[in-house]
């Protein structure tokens, strides 16, 4: 049996207390469905569990000066927002695709980006919106671009004495279109080989790309914006050709390193690259064309 305290503060103040209280002996946990998961494959646990779940004003979607996800926002409540879906596209594609719904239910997006895993379903689509994480401790707020956020595999730059209580989006990335895809063997509760996210701002007639940014997982050792190919992309016209080549600049080593593992070979990553790019680029500029 694996034995562990597991503690439930009601505020901010508390979880701090209890943060310098345990040091390295004690564990955040949120939704519980990377921690618990751990836990259960390693057979070890950290001395205490400090559950988040009591930090319910850490639960929010708003549109106020751009846009506001609370870091204990379920992927369900990211999946079932008008919102998040019509203006954040690529981040509700990203939600939808984590596990089944029991576990969108409960896990959240800031226990998803805070494990760093690399094949995050909404870290590529968070890099591509250009969200900047909050992050709060006893000295007070900080806040850090999700682009230098993630410092390793399973690593962040969250120090150990903060909590990461926001998520905010500039608000003109609702003009952009996006979109996110998981690229796996099957529909449903499966990691991704590779998740490519693009999101697109178009010139007022629709032909020219004047902004854009390209996110890859599961292609290096942690998320990454692939942004020799989205330069590439600024100022040319949306042509098949243009996003065939941003594809192909997104899939060399300038962008990425994709590796050999148990579910996948290198040089299929690598292919796969150039093809979502291409494909999620276009159907990013046909979701602005739609508004």
């Amino acid at each position: 049996m694996i034995e562990y305290d597991y503690l439930m503060p009601k505020s901010l103040e508390e979880v701090f207390d209890l943060l310098k209280e345990y040091g390295s002996r004690a564990t955040l946990v949120a939704g519980g469905t990377d921690v618990m998961v751990k836990i259960r494959k390693t057979r070890k646990a950290p001395e205490v569990l400090i559950s988040l779940r009591g930090l319910t004003d850490l639960r929010y979607i708003r549109k106020n000066g751009g846009y506001h996800i609370g870091a204990l926002t379920t992927h369900r409540m990211l999946e079932q927002s008008d919102l998040v879906r019509e203006e954040l596209s690529a981040l509700h594609d990203g939600a939808s695709e984590v596990g089944s719904v029991q576990i969108r239910n409960v896990g959240t997006l800031g226990g998803n980006i805070c494990n760093a895993a690399p094949s995050a379903d909404t870290a590529g689509p968070l890099l591509a919106l250009d969200a900047i994480v909050v992050l709060e401790g006893p000295e007070g707020r900080r806040e850090v671009p999700i682009s230098e956020f993630f410092v390793g595999t399973y690593r962040t730059a969250r120090k150990p004495e903060e909590v990461l209580v926001e998520f905010r989006i500039p608000e003109e990335m609702g003009r952009y279109g996006s979109a996110y895809w998981k690229h796996t063997r099957r529909k449903a509760m499966e990691l991704p080989l590779l998740g490519v996210a693009v999101s697109l701002d178009l010139s007022e007639d629709r032909s020219m790309i004047r902004d854009a940014r390209i996110a890859l997982t599961v292609a290096a050792p942690t998320p990454v914006r692939a942004v020799p190919a989205e330069d590439f992309l600024k100022g040319k016209a949306l042509t098949d050709e243009v996003l065939e080549e941003a594809g192909r600049i997104a899939s060399s080593p300038e962008c990425c390193t994709p590796r050999t593992s148990i579910r996948c070979e290198a040089w299929y990553r690598q292919d796969m690259v150039g093809v979502f790019v291409r494909r999620m680029a276009r159907l990013a500029a046909e979701r602005i064309k739609t508004r």
